[in-house]
């Protein structure tokens, strides 16, 4: 039973009392803070913690299943030493615990793609909130009718996520993978294959720079499962096979026995003539808060030299290929580290070792 002090932090409705309450949050935060010091640390360019994505709690309370957000946790422990982290929020509800955090900030650019109709939890993520005084501009929702499909979710994130990274520039991603989206999710409404989550974590690895992937909701569990093998082979370079071998927990995975979900006959309510008025509003939201960095780059240089006038036109050459060489992409021997007892692997070996979280 909870008492008027357990609701006051948000425990009680949508998140009971559990037992070991400490050691859950611990082990669930401690893996996020994990994935993202390996990338703090050069340890990694991918981490992965599919049991993290807890993107409802808030700063004072509970919220949505969640008890702690591990999520913004790791996003602080990437900002000691990347200067601009871009999330990115896959679940069918909206991330709002995440989106609160950042709201008036510029460090941290918060896009979320989710379903948005009334009565829907949690109400928020309209095309509207675009953040607040300091971060306005810096947070984009994506709100989409019930029902989406794989078409409907590449193509907007094909068109938003393009222009968000081109502007915003980030130095790391961190994506939420929640698997509610899924078709046959008793808690989602929406028609996603586990095809559509992997073409859009396939745009982000394609940027090659340092990545987290958290799980998140996913309430028919079998299928939960399905995507987070298929989104960890896809980021190890692995072809699994279709067909899932046998196991203790091989019966939950029929009648099919496969890997694939196979989408629901609804049909996709997200008209293209809805879908282009949100990327156009969306645009100019973008084009109106988010500077043009290379513009303000050519600018200050510009400046600069205004500015500088004696200074020849060997020692500018020479500032500028110093300068080219910093920021050349760092290239060593990738790793990648799945946190909570998944697998590691190094694609110079190729050797895959089991570890713990000891």
């Amino acid at each position: 039973m909870t008492n008027a002090q357990d609701e006051e932090y948000g425990i009680g409705y949508d998140c009971p009392p559990v037992s070991n309450m400490f050691e859950l949050i611990s082990s669930i935060a401690g893996g996020s803070i994990t994935a993202a010091k390996c990338l703090v640390m050069d340890i990694a360019d991918v981490a992965i913690n599919w049991c993290g994505g807890w993107h409802h709690a808030q700063r004072f309370a509970a919220d949505g299943f969640c008890y702690v957000n591990d999520i913004v946790i790791a996003i602080e422990t990437l900002k000691i030493k990347f200067s601009k982290v871009l999330y990115i929020d896959l679940d069918v509800h909206h991330g709002n615990g995440v989106q609160d955090a950042y709201n008036l900030s510029k460090s941290v650019f918060t896009l979320s793609f989710h379903k948005y109709e009334p009565g829907f939890y949690p109400g928020t993520g309209n095309i509207a909130d675009i953040g607040t005084h300091t971060g306005t501009g810096y947070c984009c929702n994506i709100p989409l009718r019930a029902a989406y499909s794989d078409d409907t979710l590449t193509c907007m994130f094909k068109n938003v996520f393009t222009k968000v990274y081109s502007l915003f520039k980030p130095d790391a991603v961190v994506v939420q993978c929640g698997a509610d989206a899924l078709a046959h999710d008793p808690n989602g409404g929406t028609c996603l294959t586990i095809k559509g989550y992997t073409l859009c974590v396939q745009s982000v690895l394609d940027k090659r720079i340092p990545t987290i992937l958290l799980g998140g909701g996913g309430y028919n569990h079998p299928n939960a499962a399905r995507l987070w093998t298929s989104l960890t082979a896809l980021t190890i370079g692995k072809t699994l096979d279709e067909d899932i071998p046998d196991h203790s927990n091989w019966p939950s995975y029929g009648p099919t026995y496969t890997l694939s979900v196979e989408p629901t006959l609804m049909k996709d309510t997200n008209k293209q003539s809805y879908l282009d008025e949100c990327i156009r509003i969306i645009n100019g939201h973008l084009d109106k808060y988010l500077p043009n960095e290379d513009i303000e780059t050519k600018r200050r240089k510009t400046d600069n030299i205004t500015k500088n006038p004696g200074i020849s036109n060997h020692q500018r050459t020479q500032a500028s290929t110093s300068k080219d060489c910093m920021n050349k992409d760092y290239k060593r021997n990738k790793e990648y580290f799945c946190t909570n007892g998944l697998l590691q692997m190094t694609t110079q070996s190729k050797d895959v070792y089991e570890f713990t979280d000891d």
